[in-house]
């Protein structure tokens, strides 16, 4: 099958019998949900990019398993400058979208899986590596959007998934069959899952062998039997189901969403299994993964960042002070934190290097000082704008308001800015910074930017391991001439 345009990719997600809730009531058509479908718009975008020759080079490649060309959302990546085009990509949709696009979960988790597994084949003579690889076959022939799942809820963070007072906090098999498995538990925060035509479930820490019913990896498609999505609360979100909404929604065609999704008794046919039970495999797939994905922070935040910027820097000319000293060096200060986080994204890629398996690694203590500084920036670079935005951002009249003709000439006349800007554009960057900053593309840009791909304590217990502390010691005592 040849990569598939926007439109086919909408229809292939309409076909599908997802069991979907959200503010209380079951969902029926997520395509044409007016909450959920700026979400699917973003992930449309990466099939349409696709299809368009100027972006052919970031957007597509040719897969190593198959020969064909592919979605680089489906790639496993084989040297560095897969991984640097990955970024650019990524940056790339940012910028289209100023949202989050969802897919990249599933492409880091495709890339961890297939390396994990073919080292647990070499030592336990399993067939999780060739199951592998005919699953991802299938994904990149179907041009498939794959959602990547490793959170669970986890309840009491101070117990192992073994000693939970509800064994089902932490999602685990329950039962082996002679034909495959059954299993129960949760995934939080799953981006784009009501996007997604399959879900590719990893464990979510590092495990001990009495953890071993929750070391367990797997992929079926999104609408299996047992699997139900409960959608997440986002500020601002009904804003996007009003009557003509469109001014007040700031970003009116691209957006995210996230979601609980709980899996009640799913089976899992043996051939999409990736890890069943050898617990000591479960730390390595999860480091792996997070490497990826903290890598990946280095490119979309940056994108939307772009946005932002751009958007602040519009507020500024609107205002009648682009010319201002502060501005201007705020404006700096923004673009030099957000080219900071690529910066750290490109090395991270640049510096990569082959698995045992053959496909391409990050650097991880890079990959790590990018999320880290991902867990920070952006929400320097959110400051700086609501500083340069003015408080009519968060005071602004409703569009109802402004559609209203017994109170829109007083919005007209006493909230223009610049005579030769309407007071309607004005109004539209205002609440597009608003969107960014406070609404519901701040639960993509800002609080993933803190939580996502681990929280910022998860980055720096692997800075402290990846380090290399004793080296540094030894070219200092090198430098003062100390010897022992």
């Amino acid at each position: 099958m040849a990569l598939m345009t926007g439109e086919q990719y909408v229809e292939s997600i309409r076909k599908l019998n997802l069991n979907i809730y959200m503010l209380g009531d079951k969902v029926d058509s997520p395509v044409d949900n007016p909450i959920l479908r700026p979400s699917l718009n973003s992930v449309k975008m990466t099939y349409e990019l696709a299809q368009q020759p100027e972006y052919e080079d970031l957007m597509t490649t040719t897969s190593n398993l198959t020969g064909k060309k592919i979605n680089r959302f489906t790639n496993l990546h084989q040297n560095s400058e897969d991984l640097v085009k990955k970024v650019k990509m990524q940056r790339l949709l940012g910028q289209k979208t100023a949202a989050c696009f969802q897919r990249c979960v599933g492409m880091d988790a495709f890339n961890a899986v297939y390396s994990t597994t073919y080292e647990v084949d070499k030592e336990y003579k399993t067939n999780y590596f060739e199951n592998f690889k005919k699953f991802l076959a299938y994904v990149q022939d179907n041009d498939l959007t794959v959602d990547g799942a490793m959170t669970d809820p986890k309840g009491d963070r101070g117990l192992s998934p073994s000693k939970q007072a509800d064994p089902d906090l932490y999602l685990r098999v329950v039962e082996r069959r002679p034909d495959g498995i059954v299993v129960r538990g949760a995934k939080a925060h799953q981006t784009g899952i009501c996007n997604s035509h399959e879900v590719l479930v990893m464990p979510t820490v590092a495990m001990r062998p009495e953890d071993k019913d929750y070391a367990v990896a797997f992929s079926v498609p999104t609408d299996t039997k047992g699997i139900t999505m409960i959608i997440g609360r986002q500020s601002c979100d009904t804003r996007k189901s009003e009557k003509n909404a469109d001014i007040d929604v700031g970003n009116k065609v691209f957006g995210g969403v996230e979601a609980l999704v709980v899996f009640d008794d799913v089976f899992v046919p043996n051939d999409r299994i990736f890890l069943n039970g050898e617990s000591e495999y479960a730390g390595m797939l999860v480091e792996r993964f997070a490497g990826y994905h903290r890598q990946s922070y280095g490119g979309c935040k940056v994108g939307v960042g772009d946005v932002l910027i751009g958007a602040a820097a519009l507020a500024a000319d609107y205002n009648g002070a682009a010319r201002a000293s502060h501005i201007k060096d705020k404006l700096i200060e923004m673009t030099h934190l957000n080219e900071t986080l690529y910066a750290c994204g490109i090395a991270c890629s640049a510096e990569g290097h082959p698995t045992k398996a053959g496909n391409y690694e990050i650097n991880l203590l890079l990959a790590n000082v990018c999320k880290q500084n991902v867990t920070r920036f952006p929400y320097e670079i959110v400051r700086l704008a609501e500083d340069i935005a003015g408080g009519l951002m968060v005071t602004l009249p409703s569009e109802k308001d402004y559609n209203n003709p017994e109170t829109k000439g007083y919005i007209e006349k006493y909230l223009v800015g610049v005579n030769s800007v309407s007071t309607e554009n004005r109004m539209r960057i205002l609440r597009l910074i608003e969107n960014l900053s406070l609404g519901t593309a701040a639960v993509g840009y800002r609080t993933e930017s803190m939580h996502g791909a681990g929280s910022p304590q998860a980055q720096r217990i692997m800075i402290s391991r990846q380090g290399n502390l004793p080296a540094k010691k030894k070219l200092a005592k090198a430098i003062a001439r100390i010897e022992e």
